[in-house]
């Protein structure tokens, strides 16, 4: 039906597999960007209206009008629509002409056996300095005469880049390498020879602030897991968002659209209805960047992070700001709420604003929230709110369920406001607020 609507003549100069790629990472960059609001708009309507119809399956009565469980806003558009990425993860596998020192994006999967990494020179939502980087590390590792690792039990060294780019100016590279069985020597050549590339060689028309360099021996590793090692430049770069400066650590999380973020961040202040004597828990907080732009019209903020290195972060940019009422706490959100709400007995008000990953919350956050009375007002952000997020929406608004210990009132959804985060893909930042 997309392609249909599409408009007709177009196309991308260059070969198939440039426009197939493209039709892969942006499914909508055909359409005006008003009829991709309009797709969006109907695939949130479906989800709210599978989440009523699932409530009711579950004894609570919720539906509103055309089937919805509470009001649905329009889609907010992203005040920019291209090149809006400020992160990009690249990776190298064999290209369409067969070079396994390819540094793109994939088109076909894993399970299909078909995959391809294509370059993304003409991917709409990413910047062009992404687009530069990938390019010099793709000249860089095919100067190289280690092979890339494609998969880890057939050997080969160089993986995945990221890149990530503030308003600033400021650009970071990280780069992924299996070190094998390489001696540390070995390895103190390889890191020489990709600074001295990005510092003075082709490479410096990047104009890198920091270059890192991660040896890794899974698909994903953590800071702590395998420490990544600053080789040039500066350790972290730095973001202005509403009028406040962040500090951005490599595997930090911060919205990927900052511009999206800002408009997103400043509903969340609205919604919330927090005053001056409200309490306002950031769980998953990531540098802290929800919670510090609310700080001003709150009490205090309390924020609970996984990632280590985030949380250091949103201290470093409390203090930098001169902001002095925020708790930022290490941890697991399973480990960190439960034991800190279970002792609750703050009369201020309390509001709550979760923004998990993909993976939605932990059952133990969720039951942490709801046998947690004061908790009055829920603010529920999801990058994709038909997946596992989906659980913890009828978990919240279940009734009362001894076997699941889901001792407290459940919610109700109030009101959701979509947000275009990711103009040309299908994808929306959903903002679920629920009450009790």
């Amino acid at each position: 039906k997309k392609e249909k609507k599409a408009r007709e003549g177009c196309s991308l100069p260059g070969s198939s597999w440039e426009e197939r790629l493209t039709d892969t990472v942006t499914p909508l960059w055909r359409l005006p960007y008003q009829e991709q609001l309009q797709v969006k708009y109907k695939s949130q309507k479906k989800i709210l209206q599978t989440l009523a119809s699932r409530l009711e399956e579950l004894g609570t009565d919720v539906q509103k009008s055309g089937g919805l469980c509470c009001p649905l806003e329009p889609v907010v558009p992203s005040p920019v629509i291209d090149g809006y990425r400020n992160k990009s993860t690249f990776s190298v596998n064999r290209g369409p002409d067969g070079n396994p020192k390819t540094v793109g994006l994939y088109v076909g999967t894993g399970k299909a056996r078909n995959i391809v990494c294509v370059k993304a020179n003409h991917a709409k939502n990413i910047p062009p300095k992404h687009k530069q980087v990938a390019q010099c590390y793709e000249e860089f590792i095919r100067s190289s005469p280690l092979d890339p690792c494609i998969l880890f039990h057939e050997g080969g060294h160089w993986r995945e880049l990221v890149v990530r780019t503030t308003r600033g100016g400021h650009t970071m590279a990280i780069v992924t390498f299996h070190p094998q069985e390489l001696g540390q020597e070995a390895l103190a050549t390889q890191k020489a020879s990709l600074k001295e590339f990005f510092t003075s060689g082709p490479g410096r028309v990047c104009a890198l602030t920091s270059l890192y360099f991660q040896e890794s021996t899974m698909t994903r590793c953590s800071h702590e897991q395998s420490p990544f090692q600053l080789l040039h430049g500066e350790p972290h770069i730095f973001e202005e968002v509403l009028g406040l400066k962040f500090r951005i650590s490599p595997d930090a999380f911060f919205q990927v659209n900052t511009a999206g973020a800002e408009i997103l961040y400043q509903a969340v202040g609205r919604l919330s209805q927090a005053g001056g004597d409200t309490v306002l828990l950031d769980i998953c907080c990531g540098t802290g960047t929800i919670g510090l732009s609310l700080a001003q019209q709150v009490s205090q903020i309390i924020g609970i992070d996984v990632v280590e290195k985030a949380i250091e972060d949103a201290r470093w940019n409390a203090a930098f700001n001169g902001i002095s009422n925020c708790d930022f706490r290490s941890g697991k959100a399973e480990a960190v709420l439960p034991q800190l709400l279970s002792s609750w007995e703050d009369a201020r008000p309390l509001v709550a604003v979760v923004n998990p990953s993909r993976a939605g919350l932990h059952y133990r956050v969720v039951r942490a929230i709801r046998n947690c009375e004061s908790i009055r007002r829920l603010l529920y952000i999801s990058c994709k709110p038909e997946g596992e997020a989906m659980r913890n929406f009828l978990e919240l608004c279940c009734p009362p369920d001894p076997g699941k210990k889901l001792s407290g009132e459940p919610f109700t959804p109030a009101l959701a406001i979509p947000f275009d985060m990711f103009p040309h893909t299908v994808h929306c930042e959903l903002v679920l607020l629920f009450t009790r």
